[in-house]
């Protein structure tokens, strides 16, 4: 891609995100419990002061109804690792027990500054190398894409606003990604594993990834070469785990209790503002009056087994590149929609792989993120992030109106439906995409887009979205 024209859409996004950080984060001036912005600051404190042992204990100094610890070690290490900086800058930020609920505008420049850099670290070189590999046309295309991921407001929002670290687990998934589609299965799983120890919802991705890499281990020999691929795997997890669980591996109660941290399944179906199937469906039938805890379970984990297993088993005897990315959206969707506990947020983890099909489904995949980041607008408003919203959501709106050609992706075979109208079609013979559909997309396009030329080159429709392009044209 262009160095130029990649610096200025990375530069443009970064102050984006660096605008919505001036907004309120979650919990501020709200005690006795405040918020996440707290329980990162807190897990700074317990980590920084406590023994590796004592930090998913309940004690006298780890008050775990107190926003205890309940995420992979690998959240503990980087909480240790801000922890040992702050108290570098100012004790007071992490002082045990003295420093709850600690608001201020230093500490607050100092928290923001963290997730922008664990972003630039993580996350958006693994956008910037992924957008790079591209099968398009021209460079300039693929930095447009480029822009309009990084550009995503959801996980603005909830990173630089209500405040959380779900660009590292996320670009972590992404390199993971990377390194797959790049041929690299042991990198991969590593990438992966070390997600997945960083945010144990990224089990949302875990099946995708397991079953891609069977299936290329069954279609190379599994006596063979795909045998011996399947043993580099295995090293690979079996010692990235090892290496993220160590100090917890001296005793079987240290592993115990952390994963009744990770996975608290005692504390039933619903828990505080969860969006997903169960919560739509308990306004009309009460299921936690009437099924148990342990049914709740049984039934959450049966619904989203049998949503994830068509595309599971195709992609395991089928292990394309296309297939993995459309498996990793419908699996990450149905952990959201059916699996326990699901919070309004787990919809970023839907989000990053959509992103991945921008060029390939722009319309779908345009439409989603805009529902996605819909979706969390409760949160968000008692957060006092709805102007925060509004803008980003505007300016993403703008940017993909203006850079993407919604219209010429909308056919039956490009949308990957054929199949699907082909089997509406024996029943409702007069069925096909709507022509109107198509029309009023190109109407769309044409009030805000820049349409491209055989070469690539922006060529502006309308004097509006002009500046757009002249700035991206002369960055080149």
């Amino acid at each position: 891609m262009e160095g130029p024209m990649t610096a200025l859409s990375v530069l443009l996004a970064v102050t984006v995100r660096w605008a919505v950080s001036l907004y309120p984060y979650s919990g501020a001036r709200t005690p006795p419990m405040f918020g996440d912005y707290e329980a990162q600051r807190h897990w700074q404190e317990v980590t920084l002061n406590l023994p590796v042992k004592q930090w998913y204990f309940n004690s006298t100094d780890n008050d775990l109804l107190y926003w205890g610890l309940d995420y992979p070690p690998l959240t503990a290490y980087h909480s240790l690792l801000c922890g040992y900086i702050a108290h570098m800058i100012n004790p007071d930020w992490v002082a045990l027990n003295s420093s709850r609920g600690y608001e201020g505008l230093h500490h607050k420049l100092f928290m923001r500054a963290t997730v922008l850099v664990a972003d630039l670290i993580i996350y958006i070189p693994a956008v910037i190398l992924y957008c790079s590999h591209l099968q398009e046309p021209s460079s300039k295309r693929k930095v447009l894409f480029l822009f309009c991921i990084l550009l995503y407001p959801g996980l603005i929002l909830i990173d630089y606003g209500h405040f959380q670290y779900n660009s590292v687990s996320l670009g972590l998934a992404l390199w993971g990604i990377i390194a797959l589609l790049r041929g690299c299965e042991a990198l991969g799983s590593l990438a992966f594993c070390l997600a997945l120890n960083y945010k144990q919802m990224e089990l949302y991705h875990a099946l995708p990834f397991f079953c891609f890499l069977l299936g290329k281990c069954i279609k190379q020999g599994i006596t063979g070469w795909g045998l011996l691929l399947l043993l580099k795997i295995g090293v690979t997890v079996i010692a990235a785990f090892s290496l993220c669980w160590i100090p917890f591996l001296t005793d079987i109660e240290q592993i115990l209790q952390v994963l009744r941290r990770l996975f608290p399944v005692g504390r039933g179906l619903f828990e505080d503002k969860v969006a997903n199937v169960w919560c739509s469906l308990s306004v009309l039938y009460k299921i936690k009056g009437v099924l148990s805890p342990q049914a709740q379970l049984h039934l959450s984990f049966a619904c989203t087994v049998l949503g994830v297993l068509p595309s599971c088993i195709k992609l395991t005897a089928n292990p394309t590149i296309s297939g993995f990315k459309l498996t990793l959206v419908n699996c990450a969707l149905s952990f959201f929609l059916f699996s326990f506990q699901v919070h309004e947020k787990s919809i970023l983890l839907v989000s990053l792989p959509a992103c991945l099909l921008l060029s390939e489904l722009p319309l779908m995949t345009t439409w989603f993120l805009l529902t996605s980041t819909f979706s969390m607008l409760p949160l968000l408003q008692k957060d006092g992030l709805v102007m925060a919203y509004v803008v980003t959501t505007l300016i993403f709106v703008l940017v993909s109106a203006a850079f993407l050609s919604f219209h010429q992706k909308t056919s039956e075979d490009s949308l990957k439906m054929k199949p699907f109208c082909a089997s509406v079609r024996r029943y409702v013979p007069w069925f096909r995409l709507h022509e109107t559909l198509v029309k009023m997309l190109k109407g769309m396009e044409h009030v805000g887009n820049c349409s491209f030329t055989a070469a690539g080159e922006p060529e502006v429709a309308y004097p509006c979205f002009r500046g757009w392009s002249l700035v991206i044209s002369h960055s080149i």
